[in-house]
């Protein structure tokens, strides 16, 4: 009965956003406020009626519920119970269900936090919001039930795909789909923007928060994924370029470039047509990455194999809302009129500059993302498009990018002096030559990628410390004033600032773990040993274990140093019964910021084991930057003047009146 209730709570979501797109919309054609006012009621029902029909999912798989296709097909009743939670989204009828959640949930906050909005945009937004939300649970419904029945059931579940089951599968896609699914309100915002013909600094600073929420969740979830494909995989990469990889990195960069064309936009009521694009173009890119990933076209660990109809149905989706909107916005853009001018060397000109490079690393990533799949298509003949493509044009292009990121805020508006800049940059620059003298004089010139890339990060990181510094007043006036002038600096400055080095430490980790990590490949028997870099790992014995739903054969391993014992490190490779499917199980044993990693392969009938280990300096610095970029753009989002919802400000008083002179007697 239960699925049943979710079926119905279903199709009563898709009645709902139907009326979401009807009421509100025809409401703000006709400037009826009765009708436009039904926005928001309506919004948090279809929200509530989505998120009781996950529910239903979730507790279906919660009791192993197998008269029930999807829980019959990803879930095990001997799994543990994290496990049959993240089973729900982890096959593509639930992570569908979820995708339609988070829409849902957007469309409700912007009803509760969008009180500041004029009632006509607050009432379009939410009726395109409404449209995504239609197209969606409609195809949830005809294509991708996850309530169907399976008569007669069988006695047991056929599990979860075994790489899924893992705690990084319970925090990557909902964050990921937070950072996706976020960016539709900023292209609600620009669509509605252009139905109404109004486009302003004010729709600018409206639009500006949705946009850093999705971007911090996004950041987030591309992390995590990062590290969750890292550890579980067994190959010990961090990126590899996969497809479904750059799907999710797209719009990332399209949601940086927008995140900056906004200030611009909002400070100087300029580059107006360019921001609305970018908002169409930031969430066409997450609608191109679910259909790579839900089409069937790519074969990837992170993609969903599915039925050709569910790809024409996401295709068709695809198309209406990235040509209907490009449509709207090819008609409108001539009537947008241009706001400030600025000179090229100014803060306008370096966020101008951001956003060419920006969109041109995009581009060079959906290039070599479609181009194999395109080929295929016109002629049958299969290429890949690896990373030494990707590693060449892309970071040709972010390189430029990163030096200039620090110039960028101490740039004035309007008219800047770079010489000046310069000059407030020298510390920065030195310390960085400094880095690099000292890297290459270790390294003995055997590296020149990684002085170069040190000496880069470190600009990066102090150069957004001498942003705080100069905003402080530092070394020209005293303590007390600078302590007071740091307190006063906005909430956004210092995000800005702590975003900016997470940059920095992001590409200190790259630049660390690929000019010096170390790795051995051999094949040993209990009681050989093996060296990785300063240590060795001596293969100690092989042992069973048996877990809920799979067994494992676990290689236990001794750390020494020379001649002093470090502890011992466990890797294996875990089977699971119910798929006959195998997993690795990488042992990683952190010594600061940095790691040793060791993978194991099958054992041979004879004892042999196939080790694969490595020591991977400094790699937790890729995490750990973008974690601070995600905590920048948190603290950014506090600001007041960024707060969605902030409360209007208060009305002016009326000046009092002048005392009338007194008449001379």
């Amino acid at each position: 009965m239960i699925a049943e209730i979710g079926q119905y709570a279903l199709i009563l979501a898709l009645v709902l956003s139907l009326l979401q797109v009807a009421l509100p919309g025809w409401g703000a054609l006709k400037g009826d406020p009765v009708l436009m006012g039904t926005a928001g009621p309506i919004a948090f029902a279809l929200f509530a009626f989505i998120a009781f029909s996950f529910g239903a999912l979730v507790q279906l798989y919660l009791a192993s519920d197998f008269t029930v296709l999807n829980v019959v097909e990803n879930s095990h009743s001997q799994m543990p119970l994290i496990y049959k939670i993240t089973s729900t989204w982890g096959n593509h009828e639930g992570s569908m269900l979820l995708w339609v959640l988070v829409l849902g949930l957007f469309g409700a906050l912007v009803a509760l936090f969008g009180t500041n909005l004029p009632d006509r945009l607050k009432a379009l937004v939410l009726a395109v919001q409404g449209s995504i939300a239609t197209a969606f649970l409609a195809f949830v419904i005809f294509t991708s039930n996850p309530f169907l029945r399976l008569v007669p059931p069988p006695g047991e579940g056929r599990d979860l795909n075994p790489i899924l089951q893992d705690p990084g599968l319970a925090i990557h896609p909902p964050l990921l789909y937070l950072g996706y699914v976020g960016l539709s309100v900023s292209f609600s915002f620009a669509v509605a923007a252009l139905i109404e013909g109004r486009i302003d600094a004010a729709w600018a600073r409206w639009t500006r928060p949705w946009t850093l929420a999705a971007w911090v969740f996004l950041t987030l979830g591309i992390a995590m994924g990062s590290y969750w494909a890292y550890y579980e995989l067994g190959w010990g990469g961090w990126w590899f370029w996969d497809p479904v990889e750059n799907a999710s990195l797209m719009p990332w960069l399209a949601a940086t470039a927008l995140l900056h064309s906004a200030v611009v936009m909002e400070k100087r009521d300029a580059l107006k047509v360019w921001t609305v694009l970018l908002a169409i173009l930031a969430f066409s890119l997450s609608l191109v990455g679910t259909f790579l990933v839900r089409s069937g076209v790519l074969t990837s660990v992170h993609a969903f194999a599915t039925d050709p109809a569910r790809g024409v149905f996401i295709l068709g989706i695809l198309t209406f809302f990235i040509a209907g909107s490009l449509a709207l916005f090819a008609l409108r853009a001539s009537e947008l009129r241009q706001g400030g001018i600025f000179a090229p060397v100014s803060r306008e000109g370096a966020l101008v500059f951001n956003n060419l490079f920006l969109t041109a690393a995009t581009f060079s990533v959906l290039v070599g993302t479609l181009y194999p799949l395109a080929l295929e298509a016109a002629t049958g003949a299969k290429i890949t498009v690896g990373p030494p493509y990707f590693n060449l044009v892309f970071g040709g292009l972010m390189l430029p990018l990163v030096f200039a990121m620090p110039f960028g805020p101490l740039l004035a508006w309007k008219r800047g002096d770079l010489l000046g800049v310069a000059q407030r940059l020298m510390l920065a620059a030195g310390l960085a030559v400094v880095a690099a003298v000292v890297i290459a004089a270790a390294a003995d010139g055997s590296s020149v990628f990684a002085p170069v890339g040190i000496a880069l990060a470190c600009f990066v990181i102090i150069g957004a410390l001498t942003d705080l510094a100069e905003r402080a007043g530092l070394g020209k006036v005293s303590a007390k004033v600078s302590l007071r002038r740091l307190a006063g600096v906005p909430r956004s400055g210092y995000g800005t600032a702590i975003a900016h080095m997470g940059v920095g430490l992001c590409l200190l980790g790259i630049v660390c773990e690929a000019s010096w990590s170390t790795e051995t490949i051999a094949s040993i028997r209990v009681g050989d040993s093996l060296k990785v870099g300063t240590r060795t790992l001596t293969l100690e014995r092989m042992e069973n274990r048996t877990g809920p739903n799979f067994r494992a054969r676990v290689a236990v391993f001794a750390i020494r140093e020379g001649a002093v014992a470090k502890g011992t490190l466990e890797a294996s490779r875990r089977t699971f019964a119910a798929r006959q499917m195998g997993t690795t199980e990488a042992g990683i044993r952190t010594y600061g910021l940095s790691q040793l990693y060791v993978s194991v392969a099958e054992e041979t009938a004879d004892g042999h084991v196939s080790v694969r280990a490595s020591y991977k300096p400094r790699v937790l610095l890729i995490w750990l930057g973008a974690v601070v970029m995600a905590i920048g753009g948190a603290l950014s989002l506090t600001d007041r003047r960024l707060r969605v919802g902030a409360p209007k400000p208060a009305a002016r008083r009326p000046a009092k009146p002048e005392p009338r002179p007194v008449p001379a007697e």
